[in-house]
């Protein structure tokens, strides 16, 4: 299995009506496409004197299923993101294989 690590540092003002959205449109979305089976939502503990840190882990049965969701669907789904609330937030993603 595939774990899909997004993790985001969120502006504080703002990432009680970002993370609803992420609850409510963005997630769904992403879990829409069929191509991940699970999904989480972990609060980062620690400095939030920069923002407030989440980690948002998708979970994929194999790799083929990441490419192609990666290929098909991330770049539509990480713009509606960043025009949501630009500036606002810094990501990075990464890939972990669960052993």
């Amino acid at each position: 299995m595939i774990i899909y690590n997004v993790t985001i540092n969120i502006d504080k003002d703002i990432h009680e009506e970002w993370l609803d959205w992420m609850r409510k449109e963005h997630i769904p979305e992403v879990m829409d496409t069929g191509h991940f089976t699970t999904f989480k939502i972990c609060k980062i503990l620690g400095d939030e004197e920069t923002g407030i840190n989440y980690a948002i882990q998708y979970t994929a049965y194999n790799m083929e299923q990441y490419e192609l969701y990666r290929d098909n669907f991330s770049g539509v789904l990480q713009k509606k993101v960043t025009d949501k609330f630009p500036g606002k937030f810094v990501a990075f993603r990464t890939l972990l294989e669960v052993l």
